[in-house]
């Protein structure tokens, strides 16, 4: 029989099959508040032994020791071929093509199945914690073989009395507090038209709404997401210039001798989804084409009875008959978006995505062109360059994390902030080859500097660069070698419409807890103390550039928040 390896690791861990994984013997706790979802995985390896035939071990996993339900997902490898760009920095994992451990498959069992000469691994947490009492959780998990193997002409062999049996522990310290409602706004750009493409769908068929729903609501109940991008219209981005998207327009809309009509019908069941799905805030596509604000987006129109591309490419931003339109059409939306529960507080609009200081006239043309009718509305823009901000061009602008310090150097409230593909260098992100730590260590930031929403423009691409082809995200993880793995999606397009999460995802969501947990510390002790706690052990000024790397910073300091609360409690 061959010998078989079982570690306990934390969430933070990408399990390499080529490489050991670190365990979580330096923490053996995990400290959250009820409602947050705490997740470990298991590391298993089967050493080569001398069996010719491919006899499949299997092992049950059970967890005992905590009232919640615990739920396991396979953790699969996923190619990329373009991990990274030429330039990066020491905080990689590797910067070579290869195997990356990423996409969390559901599981309907509780079986393993150990590789040999492979480490992989399982990913298990427990969704609902609200229900648990407060206090301190001894976990345990145990592993046992199942007494057959599978042999390799698919026959079951009965094992000798020879059996494998592994216990894995730790700790889980459930606090008395309750995860507050999230504060900060967190948009990831929802690309419909790529769920039709990938699953062969009719747009707005009654299949193609259920596979929306289904990814919304995971976006929405589970992924801290509380803010989707509408297509009102087909959001005019990561579109080639003369080129065209599979079009998702949410507004049927009829021009007839007396004026333009509309009809909402589709943005209804849209704001009906979000609404049902936790999703508090909507972001209007883009009114102008991205990088420039030049041409208008595509919109298709009836006409004496046909629908037709009014408006596109062909059709300059500032034309005036884009401005006709948009005098008929931006009232009557806010109109509805107020009537379906979503009031200007809870929209925002946008004029036209990465804005740079070439693009600075015609982006004030655009803006000056639709100023008026989104007056006591939000306006939001993804940007770099401090010039629009200084010079009053966008009044909520949202800086790249790389080029947030001018922004926060001259005081700038309430400030937004995104990464993208060009946050490579020393910044976090979610590429495949980063560690989780820099992706999870954004909540700590985002709290130390305010931050009030946070954007990222990939939940779902799944196209090449430009959108000149549809891709296969299994496959083709970099947009077809144009962005690094782990840019342009988080979560996977599973079987059945049903939308599987990913490591990067679940992380993620883990550091907008950790916000959460220092935001309800503060509430008890006060902010300079909860940023006394964040900087223990720290020596330098914590910036987006600069902030703690290993995963043990991020574990020790949830410790801490809960040894906080403990004690302000018995106050």
């Amino acid at each position: 029989m061959p010998e078989f390896e079982f570690y306990l690791t934390g969430s933070l861990e990408k399990i390499f099959p080529d490489s050991d994984p670190r365990t979580m013997d330096t923490v053996g706790r995990i400290s959250i508040l009820k409602g947050e979802v705490p997740a470990v995985q298991i590391a298993y390896t089967r050493r080569c032994s001398r069996e010719k035939l491919p006899y499949k071990y299997q092992f049950q996993c059970e967890v005992t020791g905590i009232a919640a339900p615990a739920r396991f997902r396979d953790v699969e490898l996923v190619p990329s071929a373009f991990p990274c760009y030429e330039v990066t920095d020491e905080n990689y994992l590797s910067t070579r093509p290869g195997l990356f451990p990423d996409l969390l498959k559901p599981k309907k069992d509780n079986f393993i199945t150990p590789m040999p000469g492979q480490f992989r691994s399982l990913w298990l947490d427990f969704p609902d914690t609200a229900m648990l009492e407060a206090g301190l959780y001894h976990v345990s998990i145990r592993l046992t073989m199942l007494p057959e193997v599978c042999m390799g002409d698919g026959t079951l062999q009965k094992l000798g009395e020879d059996t494998v049996e592994e216990v894995l522990t730790f700790e889980l310290e459930v606090g008395e507090a309750v995860r507050a409602p999230q504060s900060l706004i967190h948009t990831e750009w929802f690309h419909a038209d790529c769920l039709a493409d990938y699953y062969g769908t009719e747009v707005f068929s009654e299949n193609h709404w259920e596979i929306i729903e289904k990814q919304i609501a995971l976006a929405g109940k589970e992924l801290g997401v509380n803010m989707i991008l509408t297509p009102v219209f087909t959001p005019p981005l990561d579109t080639a210039k003369g080129g065209e998207r599979t079009t998702v327009q949410l507004a049927e809309i009829e021009l007839a001798e007396d004026g333009y009509h509309f009809d909402f019908s589709k943005l209804k069941r849209w704001c009906d989804i979000c609404r049902r799905s936790g999703i508090e805030n909507l972001e209007i596509a883009h009114l102008f084409t991205q990088w420039g604000a030049e041409a208008t987006p595509k919109i298709y129109v009836t006409e004496d009875g046909v629908k037709k591309q009014k408006f596109g490419w062909h059709m300059p931003a500032v034309s005036l008959e884009y401005r006709r339109f948009l005098e008929a059409f931006l009232p009557a939306l806010q109109t509805k978006l107020e009537e379906f529960g979503f009031d200007r507080e809870h929209v925002y609009f946008h004029i036209s995505d990465e804005p740079s200081k070439e693009n600075l006239e015609s982006y004030m043309q655009a803006k000056a062109a639709v100023e008026d009718l989104l007056k006591g509305w939000k306006v939001i823009d993804a940007l770099s360059d401090y010039v629009f901000y200084e010079k009053g061009i966008v009044e909520k602008p949202i800086p790249s994390n790389d080029y947030i310090q001018a922004f926060i150097d001259h005081g700038v409230e309430d400030l937004w902030v995104y990464y993208c593909c060009g946050q490579s260098d020393k910044v976090p992100n979610r590429f495949f080859a980063m560690p989780s730590a820099r992706n999870r260590i954004m909540g700590v930031l985002m709290y130390l500097y305010k931050i009030k929403g946070f954007l990222h423009w990939g939940y779902n691409f799944y196209n090449s660069m430009f959108s000149i082809e549809h891709i296969n995200p299994f496959f083709d993880t970099h947009a077809g070698y144009a962005f690094p793995s782990g840019d342009p999606f988080l979560v996977y397009p599973g079987a059945d419409g049903e939308p599987w999460s990913s490591i990067r995802a679940e992380v993620q969501r883990e550091g907008l807890d950790d916000m959460r947990a220092l935001e309800e510390l503060e509430k008890r002790v006060g902010r300079e103390r909860v940023v006394e706690i964040i900087y223990e052990n720290v020596k330098e000024k914590i910036t987006f550039e600069k902030y703690p790397r290993d995963a043990q910073y991020l574990y020790r300091l949830r410790n801490r928040v809960a040894a906080e609360m403990r004690e302000a409690a018995e106050k």
